[in-house]
């Protein structure tokens, strides 16, 4: 560039002015290479280092292709009925790291009906369901998966269960302790037992469903939030009949005291008291449902025969 200035100048400097060249400087240069000649070290400055210009090219060329990487992967999920095959949901762009509860969740927005607690998703027809935590590339399915849906019907949650199996033996056991009409007979409404036993026996069965109720509240962990409605009433059935069962005895005006009296009645009392392996409760955890169900059975303080009234 110096060169080009030099030679313009000898050039500039021989020939004649005219009117259409461009005046000379103070110094005898061109006034526009003079400016030109200014704005070169700026231009020089403005310009990117090379190894700089091509880390800026490597770094968009590396963010493109992890995008194309994530387009090329995502998945498709068809969901069919898993009893007519016929096709509920199909759901596009889903990402390979999605769990069976995101489809869950996926799914319940174009059927509102089927929350996500009352779906259950499998790989085949006929086979088990997949747990909410897997993950969908780690199935056996390629880049369109097919699951099959079964309707579990209307759920209640544990939480649910429990209390209402709970609070039934106590609330039933207190109707026939306090003799309320309709159960003894009208001379027996609203009497109370002479014998200490009874009113022991009441003390006890209350204490265990109220420590019950608080453990489900605050203490019991549960491994599924909830189990099908149905099946309730197949739970309470036994509580809360049982519960009928062994107070309509214990509580009946012609109740005799138990055969050896206070030895038997202390013995079943200290018995009934003391830990026992299995009632520790440090991190409890209630399974999921059926045989697995952790259904405790009642410890009450009564035993239900002629002339006894505490287990021994």
């Amino acid at each position: 560039m110096s060169l080009l200035i030099n030679s313009w100048e000898e050039q500039s400097l021989s020939a004649p002015v005219s009117p259409g060249h461009c005046p000379l400087s103070a110094a005898g240069r061109p006034e526009s290479l003079v400016f030109l000649g200014s704005l070169l070290p700026s231009f020089r400055m403005s310009l990117p280092p090379p190894q700089k210009k091509k880390k800026s090219i490597a770094l968009v060329v590396l963010i493109l292709q992890i995008i194309l990487d994530q387009q090329s992967t995502l998945l498709q999920v068809e969901i069919l009925d898993a009893k007519t095959r016929e096709k509920l949901c199909f759901l596009d762009k889903v990402e390979p790291h999605a769990t069976i509860a995101e489809i869950k969740n996926l799914f319940t927005k174009s059927h509102p009906q089927w929350y996500p607690a009352r779906q259950s998703l499998r790989l085949d027809p006929k086979g088990k369901s997949l747990k909410d935590e897997d993950i969908l590339q780690k199935l056996p399915v390629g880049t369109t998966a097919t699951l099959y849906f079964r309707d579990l019907g209307a759920q209640i949650s544990w939480v649910t269960v429990f209390l209402t199996e709970y609070a039934g033996p106590l609330f039933i056991y207190l109707l026939f302790y306090f003799r309320v009409p309709f159960i003894y007979g009208h001379k027996y409404d609203f009497t109370s037992s002479r014998h200490t036993v009874v009113h022991l026996a009441c003390i006890c069965h209350s204490f265990h469903y109220v420590k019950r109720l608080l453990e489900t509240l605050f203490v019991h962990r549960f491994s599924h939030g909830t189990m099908p409605l149905r099946n309730i009433f197949k739970n309470c059935t036994y509580y809360w009949g049982f519960a009928a069962w062994m107070a309509y005895y214990i509580n009946h005006p012609l109740y005799t005291p138990p055969t050896y009296g206070a030895q038997q009645v202390k013995l079943a009392l200290a018995i009934f008291v003391a830990p026992r392996p299995g009632r520790s409760h440090t991190l409890p955890r209630t399974p999921l449902r059926g045989s697995s169900c952790w259904c405790p059975v009642p410890t009450t303080p009564t035993r239900w025969g002629p002339g006894s009234a505490l287990p021994s």
